[in-house]
């Protein structure tokens, strides 16, 4: 299993080595000590699973709000997908800037997603299985969405006009109070690393 880097640390790109030989392939999808060494010290504690069934449609952009420390490593195991991340960090040097990548059924590549960023995906076929490994716990409470199209992000779907959740469309623009608290969690997370 190998780390690439993005352009919005801590965030990576994680790509599975496939073992191949007569009876198929064997590859390693998430190794703690692995993780330990690229700084993400939170363990992944439970492990979703989304199917969609509709070319367009946009799961996004999520998130949740302190005291949680919801990370994501995303992967799609059917279909392909316009994989997204935001920067929601304040204090960050990159705060805004959106990170995109496309991800297949190949399943080699997945996207590491740190706490402090807004989530989403795009469907870009017919059906698309994603799972998703989180570093905490879903809390309803604390969940929060931003609007997919908030012009604060820049980001460009592949396709322009998505077919959306009822709460994913009434999702507000960014604003700072969302995340009020958030930059003391993130710093205690900055200083373990």
């Amino acid at each position: 299993m190998g780390f690439e880097p993005t352009p919005l640390w801590p965030a990576h790109v994680v790509v599975a080595s496939p073992q191949e030989d007569s009876r198929g392939v064997f590859m390693r999808l998430h190794c703690e000590t692995d993780f330990r060494a690229q700084g993400v010290l939170q363990r992944m504690v439970q492990t979703n699973l989304s199917r969609t069934r509709r070319r367009g449609t946009l799961r996004g952009l999520h998130f949740q709000i302190a005291p949680s420390h919801e990370g994501k490593l995303v992967r799609c195991l059917g279909g392909c997908i316009y994989d997204v991340f935001v920067n929601l960090r304040p204090e960050s040097s990159c705060f805004f800037q959106h990170f995109a990548i496309g991800l297949d059924e190949g399943g080699l590549k997945a996207l590491y997603v740190p706490p402090g960023f807004a989530h989403g995906f795009q469907a870009l076929t017919k059906e698309e299985t994603v799972l998703y490994q989180m570093t905490d716990y879903y809390a309803a409470e604390l969940s929060r969405g931003v609007r997919w199209n908030d012009t604060a992000f820049g980001v460009a779907w592949p396709i322009a006009d998505p077919y959306l959740s009822e709460r994913d469309a009434g999702d507000p623009d960014f604003d700072a109070r969302m995340v009020a608290g958030f930059v003391e969690c993130w710093s205690m997370e900055a200083n373990q690393v």
